[in-house]
């Protein structure tokens, strides 16, 4: 396609478009998570406007732009809404199942042998929002000494325990053991170390750990790894993918944190790819159902993604996508079914909108393509 060295790969995790054909399947018709935050006084997305990312089909509602890359609306193949299934798509694998998820809790005979496996009772065992259930257990968490389970509508076994009670080390193990016991029919997508902090209501840290389950086949990061090139993960790339197919790795503390680590590794020599992974427009903002505090998110990117592409090679090139919706003015608070944006920028690349094309997995044909694999 082009003679690139680097590709730079942003997943804005939750950044959905809407129009999915299928929404209405997974209890998400008319939700549409950029619609939603379009409307906030927050929002400004001059950067991406001029990339032209307001010429992507369905975004009649925003005014247009230039076009100055190559752009299109991506719908999903695999069954699934959560961040593991849209990120293996990203990387090439399409899921014929949904993983499994558990809106009633996890069975008891599990539970009573990861008690047994852990040494001590758990407190829960129910679908919670993650800050509700910190108000809900915590002080007990603190009483007892027993970690908190709970999952949510996506396909996660969730802990959280106090940095003073259980300290970050022993919960990653804790969720280790349990990553090890959740298989078969009990495979859900993450088990998820939720550590918090402080007095009630109670403050989650950054020292969120994700525990995936390993892609069921070769990714795009193996083939790109096979072929010696340089796959670098920044954010939670690594625990989505089990660190398989990596062979560098960085995590960070929110979307400032991430874009930083970008930038840091934008002026190192490296050949290959850096997946990036900005968690904050979902885990901060659309989970919470904060449509201003989304729209500034997505602002504040806009604003650092000048700077970037400003500091781009003639060798680089810059794929922008997302993983799924997470509308926040939508009912509940899980992800939402949606299409999601594709934006491809090089000096060496035409312009060109390329319509609706089908499957996430557009991103890995075109990643391969552009590093000649």
């Amino acid at each position: 396609m082009a003679d690139i060295k680097r590709v730079f790969l942003i997943v804005l995790d939750s950044f959905g478009i809407g129009n999915a054909p299928e929404a209405e399947n997974f209890g998400d018709k008319g939700a549409n998570t950029l619609k939603s935050i379009s409307l906030s006084p927050e929002f400004n997305i001059d950067t991406l406007k001029n990339l032209g990312f307001t010429h992507i089909d369905g975004l009649s509602y925003l005014e247009k732009g230039a076009l100055s890359s190559r752009v299109a609306r991506l719908t999903e193949s695999s069954k699934g809404k959560d961040t593991t299934i849209g990120h293996w798509e990203i990387a090439g694998v399409i899921s014929e199942k949904p993983l499994p998820t558990f809106p009633n809790g996890f069975p008891q005979d599990f539970i009573d042998e990861f008690e047994k496996a852990i040494g001590t009772h758990v407190l829960c065992n129910k679908t919670y929002s993650g800050t509700e259930v910190l108000k809900d257990y915590g002080e007990e968490h603190i009483k007892t000494g027993y970690p908190i389970v709970y999952t949510s509508a996506d396909s996660v076994f969730q802990i959280a325990a106090h940095e003073d009670i259980i300290p970050p080390e022993q919960l990653y193990e804790t969720c280790r053991i349990a990553r090890k016991m959740l298989t078969d029919n009990l495979g859900i997508g993450r088990v998820i170390a939720r550590p918090f902090e402080g007095e009630y209501p109670f403050k989650r840290t950054p020292g969120r750990h994700d525990f995936s389950i390993t892609p069921p086949q070769k990714t795009l990061l193996d083939k790109l790894k096979e072929n010696s090139f340089d796959v670098i993960g920044v954010g939670k790339i690594h625990d989505i993918f089990a660190g398989q197919g990596l062979t560098e790795y960085v995590f960070t503390e929110n979307n400032a944190d991430g874009m930083n680590k970008a930038l840091e590794y934008q002026q190192k020599d490296f050949n290959g790819l850096c997946f990036i992974n900005l968690v904050d427009f979902d885990m901060v903002y659309g989970h919470r159902r904060n449509v201003d505090g989304y729209a500034k998110a997505i602002s504040d990117f806009d604003r650092w993604l000048m700077q970037f592409i400003e500091n781009m090679s003639d060798s680089d090139a810059l794929i922008i996508t997302a993983d799924h919706g997470c509308d926040p003015a939508f009912s509940g608070t899980d992800h939402t079914r949606e299409c999601v944006p594709f934006i491809l920028y090089s000096k060496k690349i035409a312009p060109e909108n390329s319509g609706t094309i089908q499957g996430f997995d557009y991103v890995s044909k075109t990643v391969k393509s552009l590093l000649g694999v």
